[in-house]
């Protein structure tokens, strides 16, 4: 199966890879490759390749990059709705004189699809429409037996990454702000010093900007006196390492070192990547609105979208990993109830 490229073809003004111009050696059913690598395709072609049949299974990575993109061109109960008459017709789900053998070798690989589809995207399936398609398709080809779109776990929006981030902004400035003496505002500001150091150490580094953020608040920062009584180099080094110039570039350093870490780490501890959230999406924004969807020709340009799966996937990699810490129940209850102020004092 092909294979998922490098990001690093030029394009112009358009978005329009100049290098795409392939030869009909590269097309293949409306899609074209370069170097085994999926660059174009037209929309129906890009569908019909996620379908499965008795001697062909999509490459994961295809499904999840193209199941990722599909939403910019049309919502996923249309998708699911096109899937679901490409396996009833193309594989005769609906003849009552086709073979069962080839049926039964069909039926796997569609169910297998169908439950990658519901675990990766599982807010698709909120929509009626698409559980309607869903399951009459499933009631086709399972004669009955349990379906793949039971109930799954409940999965966190990812705006609560942001949520998380401002609130604990706030609540480091809160906490160094309430003592009314100058040595204990003081030991509060080295005490969360210590702790976006160990943020870093382990690789969060949504928590270790969040308390940069705080630290940096101008309630904080005023606090002149408190922070003649503070040793500030290790704070420096931390304000260094997450330094906004360069386009970010020590804390993007940084995030590839943790990154490998994580990928021959040996326990749960050292497989913690927690990314900048904020910096996150601003890159797959730029990177979506920066490049078009479609190439002049008006094949999907599916180059694009293998550079957004892939910033993607990696992230739910990291999201995926279990915490090696114990909750305390004390601590997670301060931390999500006590009262903070913002920075207007409000």
């Amino acid at each position: 199966m092909p294979q998922t490229p490098p990001f690093s073809a030029m394009f112009d003004s358009s978005g329009y890879n100049r290098n795409l111009y392939q030869s009909a050696e590269d097309s293949c059913g409306g899609l074209y490759y370069h170097d085994n690598n999926l660059l174009s395709g037209s929309l129906e072609a890009l569908i019909q390749h996620l379908v499965p049949n008795v001697d062909y299974y999509p490459d994961r990575t295809y499904i999840f990059t193209f199941l990722l993109s599909s939403r910019l061109f049309m919502h996923p109960y249309e998708l699911m709705a096109k899937v679901c008459h490409l396996c009833v017709e193309h594989q005769r789900l609906s003849d009552p004189n086709s073979d069962k053998n080839q049926i039964r070798k069909i039926a796997p690989k569609i169910l297998q699809l169908l439950t990658e589809w519901t675990e990766t995207f599982p807010y698709d399936f909120r929509d009626e429409r698409m559980m309607r398609n869903l399951k009459d398709l499933a009631h086709r080809i399972a004669s009955g037996e349990e379906s793949c779109y039971s109930e799954r776990k409940k999965t966190r929006n990812l705006e609560a990454y942001v949520e998380w981030f401002n609130r604990l902004s706030y609540l480091v400035a809160t906490e160094i702000c309430m003592p009314v003496k100058k040595k204990h505002r003081a030991r509060m500001i080295e005490y969360f010093i210590d702790v976006a150091r160990e943020c870093f150490n382990i690789g969060n580094f949504n928590s270790l900007m969040a308390i940069i953020s705080g630290m940096n608040m101008s309630p904080v920062s005023r606090l002149k006196k408190t922070w003649a009584k503070v040793k500030t180099a290790k704070f420096d080094v931390l304000e260094h390492q997450m330094d906004p110039s360069s386009n970010f570039y020590n804390y993007r350093t940084a995030l590839r070192g943790a990154a490998q870490r994580s990928l021959t780490a040996h326990s749960s501890r050292e497989k913690i990547v927690i990314p900048f959230f904020s910096l996150l999406i601003k890159d797959i924004y730029f990177l979506n609105e920066g490049c078009a969807n479609r190439l002049p020709n008006g094949h999907v340009n599916f180059e694009k979208f293998w550079e957004l799966a892939k910033q993607v996937s990696e992230f739910m990699t990291w999201k995926q990993v279990e915490c090696p810490f114990e909750r305390d129940r004390k601590i997670l209850q301060h931390l999500l109830t006590v009262p903070v102020f913002s920075e207007d004092g409000g």
